[in-house]
């Protein structure tokens, strides 16, 4: 166990680190964030640990969105409808998630961070169509992948940029860095449905919570400097090695589940 002091210290410092990949690449905020809280910051419930990383997660998010929204990167029209669908989703999946053990969970959730991985390396080069906008032909698109991403999302107690982003690319064609901006829409939506869902069941830490969300700020801000300045090429460089390390965080939590199961 940690003393209270470090742990403050432990949940602003990983709070950081899942801001700045959501102003980054959109994603990563709970992909990491839960793994953070159960190993690092020690909380032993995995089921509080996602609660706890739903609102935190959310709020970074909020803030990260304002910074690219500013810099007129977000395609409101289509993260709306993607967002509509995706929190009825998220509160269905977040209901199933409540109901299944929590070690299994995290087995499932780090298969979950290897297919989502998969899905970066794949859409690493993507170019994309900056003047795409919501049209009859995107939208069921739209519609139907934001409410399979939000039931996800839910159920792993995620924000799920990692999956929203190449969902939007897929259903609109829009260049990535649209589609990272656009995604923190859906992401923030999606963690406070499933926050709520969580709260009213008592699985949220409030007060690594907030610390979580100081530190995601502060992380958020550099992340979303560092996403307009990066040439595409570099940007796909980063999604390569951030792949890799989710890979590895994946394989980590499969090795420890398995051994408390």
């Amino acid at each position: 166990m940690h003393s209270a002091l470090t742990q403050a210290a432990l949940s602003a410092a990983s709070g950081s680190l899942v801001g700045f990949s959501l102003g980054l690449v959109g994603g990563g905020g709970s992909i990491i964030a839960v793994p953070l809280l159960v190993y690092v910051v020690g909380l032993n419930d995995p089921h509080i640990a996602i609660g706890t990383s739903a609102i935190a997660v959310a709020l970074s998010a909020g803030v990260n969105l304002g910074s690219h929204a500013r810099s007129g990167n977000v395609k409101w029209r289509c993260a709306m409808m993607f967002t509509v669908t995706g929190v009825a989703g998220a509160y269905l999946g977040s209901t199933l998630g409540k109901m299944i053990d929590g070690q299994r969970l995290l087995a499932l959730f780090a298969v979950l961070m290897m297919v989502v991985a998969g899905l970066m390396l794949r859409n690493r080069a993507h170019v994309g169509n900056p003047a795409v906008t919501l049209s009859g032909e995107n939208l069921p698109k739209l519609a139907a992948s934001g409410l399979g991403v939000g039931v996800l999302s839910g159920f792993f107690g995620i924000g799920g940029g990692f999956l929203i982003v190449p969902a939007l690319v897929l259903a609109t064609g829009m260049p990535l860095l649209n589609a990272i901006a656009s995604s923190l829409v859906s992401v923030t939506a999606f963690g406070l449905t499933t926050a709520v869902n969580y709260a009213v069941s008592g699985l949220i830490d409030w007060p690594t919570a907030f610390l979580f969300v100081g530190g995601g700020i502060l992380g958020g801000s550099v992340g979303a400097w560092s996403a307009k300045s990066l040439a595409s090429g570099r940007r796909g460089l980063l999604t390569s090695v951030f792949s890799g390390l989710i890979f590895a965080v994946a394989i980590y939590i499969l090795l420890r589940s398995h051994s408390t199961i």
